[in-house]
């Protein structure tokens, strides 16, 4: 008879779609360790069924315009912060994207947001993100900067797509048809997987900038106006990355 220990080696190696084969093989085992084992594999089975559920009802907006070939979604990460820049991602997705999991980034722990990051630039038709540095935020205001670097990501793309789903705005100086999406992020899976790619590029290099800056705790906080943050930028004063233009209450 197999080990209980050799069945629980076999499950944690299987993919969710091989699941239901060994739910049947060892649904009849009668020993509490593998009945245990069993209806662990159910439940996993179970949360597969309904991401895939939740992934498709994700991809509404791709299947609403799907007469556009190249449907590109777009987010921003960075509107907020004290320090650094604001960055957008633009993402093509394949019409048959089987990417599971894609959510707001915000929703997504990083590690789960750097995996799907990976997922996407390597499955999408064309993945780019593209920045604006806290002097251009300062000299523009952040909503003209955000304008700037959706352009510029949008430009970058190759093929140039032919729809834009927009996470809520409507882009200036775009000629190519936009569809804003409020909340876009967690109801469009292109709009999804432009936030993450976003996310991960910016988060990565706050973690850079807090090298050369240290006092900020950048790496932690990613240029956010946490506790520790404003504490640093009242002793310290600014560094090069602030943004002048939002730190007027804090020196």
């Amino acid at each position: 008879m197999e080990s209980i220990s050799s069945i629980k080696a076999d499950m944690s190696r299987l993919k969710e779609t091989e699941l239901p084969e060994f739910i049947s093989k060892y649904k009849d085992d009668s020993r509490a360790g593998v009945i245990a084992i069993v209806k662990r594999a159910e439940k996993k089975y179970i949360a597969y069924e309904n991401e895939l559920k939740r992934t498709y009802e994700l991809q509404a907006f791709e299947r609403k315009y799907s007469d556009y070939q190249y449907i590109c979604g777009i987010d921003e990460v960075g509107r907020g912060p004290l320090a650094g820049p604001v960055v957008a991602g633009a993402v093509i997705l394949p019409k048959d994207c089987d990417i599971l999991y894609i959510n707001d980034s915000k929703k997504l722990t990083a590690a789960k947001r750097e995996e799907l990051a990976a997922i996407i630039m390597e499955k999408a038709i064309s993945a780019k993100t593209a920045l604006v540095t806290s002097e251009y935020i300062d000299e523009v205001n952040i909503l003209q900067a955000t304008y700037e670097a959706m352009r510029k990501a949008i430009k970058s793309l190759e093929p140039s797509p032919d729809l834009l789903l927009n996470d809520a705005v409507n882009i200036p100086g775009v000629d190519i048809k936009q569809v804003p999406i409020i909340k876009g992020d967690a109801k469009s899976i292109s709009i999804g997987a432009a936030s993450i790619i976003a996310k991960v590029t910016r988060d990565a290099m706050m973690v850079e900038y807090d090298k050369i800056y240290p006092e900020y705790d950048f790496a932690s906080n990613k240029g956010y106006g946490s506790a520790k943050h404003i504490e640093a930028l009242k002793k310290y004063g600014p560094c090069p990355i602030h943004r002048k233009t939002f730190i007027h209450n804090f020196i």
